[in-house]
């Protein structure tokens, strides 16, 4: 329960730092690239026993992690594109409702059951996933972009399920700092690769703020992982309970942040999203 907690906690502190980079001037892709190498640089430091890299290329998850690893820049990157032609609103939707996926996927392939009031719980959660992110903004879905907030689904959807995986096939309790490292360290390699090819195009400005805001970013989002691995071990919950808990609860906590520090309104839909919300983690949870 506290391991959840904690990368709940830690998951919606990321959406208020992202919250403070256009008040701050912080330059997003430059930013999220160093909030990579903190990251990684974290989990190393967090690794209580001497690395062998020779060793960490050599065991068997790790070119599975770090292909994964890819996969976080790249589907940034689909996301920053998404918001920009459909809002953030869409987009946020979208990578949430991606819970469902993992869900899918730990009741089909590891068997796992959900009782019938917990059933109602999961669609719960996504219908209030849908009324918290609704922003009043109308936006008209052409079918020539739809493809964008669908890869980010199945891209978001695919990085829970395969962190579910690697954890429960290869990983020992203690390697959880190493393997969050060796995740966060291909998204470095990844974003450095992808900012030196943007560089070409256009020169890059030194900003401090930049290497701030990656270190504020960096991390929340190792902890964010490291205790989601934690609780995806935790035997109270399944791990569909759990993917659908931690989704829902940054949905819930985020918007009550973003009441609280940034004075943001709600509408009446979103407000019954937020009741939804805590009626989702009670029938989760509880039952």
């Amino acid at each position: 329960m506290l391991d959840l907690a904690l990368s709940i906690l830690c998951s919606s502190f990321i959406f208020v730092v992202f919250k403070l980079f256009s008040k701050y001037k912080v330059q997003t892709l430059y930013a999220i690239i160093m909030n990579y190498l903190v990251a990684s640089f974290t989990g190393f430091v967090m690794y209580s026993r001497g690395i062998d890299f020779q060793n960490l290329l050599s065991s068997p998850w790790f070119w599975q992690t770090f292909i994964l690893g890819i996969l976080f820049i790249v589907v940034f990157n689909i996301m920053a594109k998404s918001s920009q032609i459909y809002g953030v609103g869409v987009t946020s939707v979208a990578t949430k409702m991606s819970l469902i996926v993992p869900v899918v996927f730990a009741l089909l392939y590891y068997g796992e059951v959900l009782s019938p009031i917990q059933v109602i719980g999961v669609l719960t959660a996504l219908v209030a996933v849908y009324l918290a992110t609704l922003t009043p903004k109308t936006v008209v879905l052409s079918k020539q972009d739809l493809w964008l907030p669908t890869l980010v689904f199945l891209g978001s959807g695919i990085i829970d399920t395969s962190i579910k995986y690697i954890q429960e096939a290869y990983l020992k309790d203690e390697e959880f700092p190493l393997f969050s490292a060796t995740v966060f360290g291909a998204a470095a390699c990844s974003g450095i690769l992808f900012l030196f090819v943007k560089i070409r195009r256009t020169p890059l400005k030194t900003n401090f703020n930049n290497v701030l805001g990656g270190i504020f970013l960096g991390i929340p989002n190792y902890f964010s992982i490291y205790f989601l691995l934690r609780a995806l071990k935790n035997d109270t919950w399944n791990s569909a309970s759990v993917f659908t808990l931690n989704n829902i609860s940054i949905v819930l906590f985020t918007t009550l942040l973003g009441i609280v520090l940034f004075r943001e309104k709600l509408g009446f839909k979103n407000w019954l999203g937020v009741a939804l919300a805590v009626a989702s983690i009670i029938f989760v949870a509880l039952f």
